[in-house]
């Protein structure tokens, strides 16, 4: 199938899929390959087409965020300079509506990893624990389910690289497997409330909890912060908070709770409704300089 993108629909896939908030696709051939559910899709941009194959047009729109009104975005997030280079320089890119049982999980594994290592261990637990599907002559491997990795045991995610994650993703699947936790349901609340519910599962701190919010529940005005973000603050908003607070968080890595909490809050309010976009289009900008 095809679909003609329009002049005010600006969309970059290669972008989008490279920014660093999936980490589950792989291109061959001029074609990217992605699993959702139990089913392997592929998609290609040609100017300003998109043509993909085994999933249809509502898929496509919802899960590559076509429905957001881009220009709208970045119109509001180009706050300053550092947010508008961003924002004209990969243009095009747009926040993905994940599965929210295969972001969660994704995510607690991403702590304190780099994105190479975070795809290897999920190409692990996949192939592990989860099916594996053909398709075009390809192997590939779907998402385990809270079922599979709820009856795993702690050696056996390990042995996926997980390290010490792994009892936090043996005991966050049980209580998804378990009914104990739904997950879907989180998209009817507020940010604020289903970011709440999500720090109450095993492994999910504050950046995970709006890493999730962000990317699979549609909370565009969550603004994750991790080391690159806490960079971006220093080095071009520092004159927004007091020096000393600029000085404590330059000394270390990562920023604490009451730190991460601050800088958070502070991308929400100045970027305001859809600091999920500032984050990411400066996020991956930054990055992009070294």
């Amino acid at each position: 199938m095809k679909l003609l993108l329009s002049h005010s629909c600006p969309f970059n896939l290669d972008i989008t899929l490279c920014c660093g908030q999936v980490f589950r696709w792989n291109k061959i051939g001029g074609w990217w390959f992605g699993v959702t559910g139990e089913k392997v899709f592929k998609i290609r941009q040609i100017g300003e087409e998109l043509e993909f194959v085994n999933v249809d047009e509502d898929f496509v729109k919802n899960y590559f965020g076509l429905n957001d009104d881009l220009p709208k975005i970045l119109s509001q997030i180009s706050k300053d300079k550092h947010a508008k280079t961003a924002a004209e320089k990969f243009k095009g890119l747009r926040i993905l509506r994940q599965d929210p049982w295969e972001c969660l999980i994704s995510y607690i594994c991403a702590t304190y990893k780099n994105i190479p290592a975070i795809e290897k261990m999920l190409f692990n637990l996949s192939r592990k624990f989860g099916e594996k599907v053909a398709f075009e002559g390809l192997e590939f491997y779907t998402f385990p389910t809270p079922a599979s990795l709820a009856k795993a045991n702690k050696r056996e995610l390990q042995e996926c690289g997980l390290g010490y994650r792994a009892e936090y993703v043996l005991e966050t699947a049980k209580r998804v497997h378990n009914d104990d936790f739904h997950l879907e349901n989180l998209k009817k609340l507020s940010y604020e409330k289903a970011r709440s519910e999500l720090l109450k599962l095993p492994g999910v701190g504050l950046k995970v909890a709006d890493c999730v919010s962000l990317f699979s529940l549609g909370k565009l005005e969550a603004f994750p912060v991790d080391v690159w973000i806490k960079r971006i603050i220093v080095k071009y908003y520092a004159s927004h908070f007091e020096s000393e607070f600029v000085k404590k968080i330059s000394l270390h890595k990562s920023p604490g709770k009451s730190e991460y909490e601050k800088l958070s809050l502070f991308g929400r309010r100045y970027f305001g409704e859809y600091a999920g976009y500032a984050q990411e289009y400066l996020y991956h900008y930054e990055r992009m300089q070294r």
